[in-house]
């Protein structure tokens, strides 16, 4: 494919001549699971409009500290295992967890003198303005700007700005989008006049073989034989109001053996490896034969145990994290529990996506009850039109 392929004509910050001319670009975020899920989408568009351009990606670690005992839990990042099996990405800057680590690879990357680096930093975009140009003292630096929340602000987001060659302002709840993937892809355009349709913005994910045999082992561990309905939920999330309690999903597994279509399935929960211990004592240890088909998991060794394990699951619940988005990565319907601050982040696949929104803006998870599940379920099994509330 020639280089350009795929480009619109729109004035982008960054030309198509600078582009043909240059042999890699660093981009520089801080990424989520769920954000990638999205991202993934303009990378490949710009590998493929600009094949001979390297894609190297800077993960900056938000949560970076001088605490050595912090420092194996944050070098352990699920996401790093994706983008290592992602061949459109020809670097990952991995190790930004310390300040000492952080600053070794602001050497690294510094040293690679990178034509071009693009920021799709969207919190503190005036300290990623700073430092991509650190990075890229003589390069293209181009990113995302936010206005001062302070007139005492004004004067340290102005000179940040500066040393910018082109920026994006942030979008905002005012500008109601429809969807996360399209402001990605508004982003790809401006700074690159790269094109991202709508039908290719969908998630996807290759789950490596090595990974499924080890999905179907564990089902088969588990006792769920081949054919046999299996819902996969996911109550956890790392705020509280976006978790579900376990009391509700002990709930709703007794209530889906009232359900003919669900009578016989197997139960799989999704837990967060510091909430293995509650989970078991409340969903698992009870002799309740009611809970006999509940089985716990946590993806602990490795990313794709999570996608490979719900690939193999008639149907996903889950809370506002990144499981929902991997839903439709893997082509599992999902019934998604989610606020109403951020309807951009809906699962975007409407066709396999029921989303249930709480009722008020400040209310948490916790106000979608069991019976609205349930109720999206049976619509679901009627075969009425999954449901987005309103």
């Amino acid at each position: 494919m020639n280089p350009g392929h795929g480009r619109l004509d729109a004035g982008a910050l960054v030309s198509a001549d600078v582009l043909a001319r240059a042999d890699r670009i660093l981009f520089v975020a801080h990424l989520a699971i769920g954000d990638f899920t999205y991202l993934q989408a303009c990378l490949r568009a710009f590998a493929r409009t600009y094949p001979h351009v390297r894609i190297h990606l800077w993960v900056d670690e938000r949560r970076r500290t001088a605490d050595p005992a912090m420092w194996p839990h944050l070098q352990k990042y699920a996401l790093f295992d994706w983008l290592a099996a992602c061949p459109f990405i020809d670097k990952v800057y991995d190790s930004t967890y310390s300040p000492a680590t952080f600053a070794e690879s602001v050497a690294a990357a510094r040293a690679a003198e990178y034509p071009i680096v693009a920021s799709l930093a969207i919190v503190d975009c005036h300290r990623y303005a700073r430092l991509i140009r650190q990075i890229s003292p003589r390069g293209i630096v181009v990113g995302l700007t936010k206005p001062a929340e302070r007139v005492v602000h004004l004067p340290s987001r102005f000179f940040a700005y500066r040393k910018l060659d082109g920026a994006i302002p942030v979008y905002t709840a005012a500008d109601k989008p429809d969807h996360i993937s399209a402001v990605y892809a508004g982003w790809f355009a401006r700074f690159f006049g790269v094109d991202v349709p709508p039908a290719e913005r969908l998630p996807r994910m290759d789950v490596p073989a090595e990974w499924m045999r080890a999905a179907r082992a564990q089902f088969a561990d588990w006792g769920f034989a081949a054919g046999r309905p299996v819902v996969f939920l996911n109550p956890y999330s790392k705020s509280p109001d976006r978790t579900w309690p376990l009391e509700f999903v002990a709930a709703l597994a007794r209530a889906l053996r009232t359900r003919p279509a669900w009578r016989d399935a197997g139960i799989v929960v999704n837990v967060v490896p510091e909430a293995l211990d509650d989970a078991r004592r409340a969903l698992t240890r009870r002799a309740d034969p009611a809970l006999a088909h509940i089985r716990l998991f946590s993806a602990e060794d490795h990313f794709f145990q999570l996608p490979a394990v719900m690939s193999l699951c008639s149907l996903v619940v889950s809370v506002e994290t990144a499981v929902m988005h991997l839903a439709n990565a893997v082509g599992v319907p999902v019934i998604a529990l989610m606020r109403r601050n951020c309807p951009e982040w809906a699962p975007i696949d409407r066709d396999n996506s029921t989303v249930l929104m709480v009722p008020e803006m400040d209310d948490w998870v916790t106000s979608i009850r069991v019976e609205d599940v349930l109720a999206a379920l049976d619509a679901r099994d009627a075969g009425l039109p999954l449901a987005r509330s309103a």
